[in-house]
């Protein structure tokens, strides 16, 4: 089975410095057939306007990656982490028994990103941040694994996070195409970052949702050169 969410038919909030839209249930936009997908909670696509920004805010038990589109992010935190996260990077924040942090787009042009929120597999990990640069270009036609709590994912470079749950990403070119394998009672959630694409046959096209489940696979064909970003969940 898979259902397509139009980008247009997304949760949306309008501010003077942020630009967000909603793929599940969040803030002020509820509704209740989208309160998430498994332990995937949160996928948010926000536009953050130069020089402003998400100021001290605090977090419990939850696995926060913020895939970078465009731009730069500046992360701070009570623990000490201090980092800038910039487009072809991703960052992992376990929040835990409780993390403050602030996350400011400190330059000059626009910083697009994806918020992506999955619950942790118990509550109560001591909180950590990290990131970490994965390449965007010169592409195989395959799908690296960026953040994961699948065995031997971290070995692989992957960043980890406390589910067994994986996010992939990867930049393919028109006329690439590629098979991802779902094991039984596995499920995915799948955003395009820019292109357009046809997953399982159905057509996708940039930051549309497409969710995946009693599937035992996912087909990828590329009908224009775009980035993907997959989440593969239990």
């Amino acid at each position: 089975m898979i259902e397509i969410i139009p980008f247009r038919s997304l949760g949306r909030f309008d501010g003077d410095w942020l630009s967000a839209h909603y793929h599940f249930s969040f803030a002020d936009y509820h509704d209740p057939d989208r309160m998430g997908f498994g332990p995937l909670r949160v996928w948010n696509d926000d536009t953050i306007q130069p020089n402003t920004g998400f100021p001290p805010h605090g977090h419990r038990d939850m696995e926060i990656i913020t895939y970078v589109r465009r731009g730069v992010i500046t992360h701070h935190d009570h623990l000490g982490n201090h980092g800038r996260t910039e487009a072809g990077q991703v960052q992992v924040m376990s929040a835990g028994t409780g993390i403050t942090h602030s996350e400011y787009n400190r330059e000059n042009e626009p910083a697009e990103i994806f918020q992506i929120w999955i619950v942790p597999n118990e509550r109560g990990h001591a909180p950590r941040w990290d990131n970490r640069f994965f390449p965007r270009v010169d592409t195989d036609g395959s799908l690296t694994v960026l953040a994961s709590g699948r065995n031997g994912d971290e070995e692989r470079g992957a960043l980890w996070i406390h589910q067994d749950a994986a996010l992939l990403g990867g930049t393919l070119r028109a006329g690439q195409s590629l098979v991802y394998p779902l094991t039984p009672g596995r499920q995915a959630y799948l955003v395009p970052a820019s292109g357009r694409f046809l997953i399982n046959g159905c057509e996708v096209t940039a930051r549309d949702g497409a969710a995946l489940s009693e599937e035992a696979q996912v087909t990828i064909e590329t009908l224009e050169s775009g980035e993907m970003i997959l989440a593969d969940l239990p």
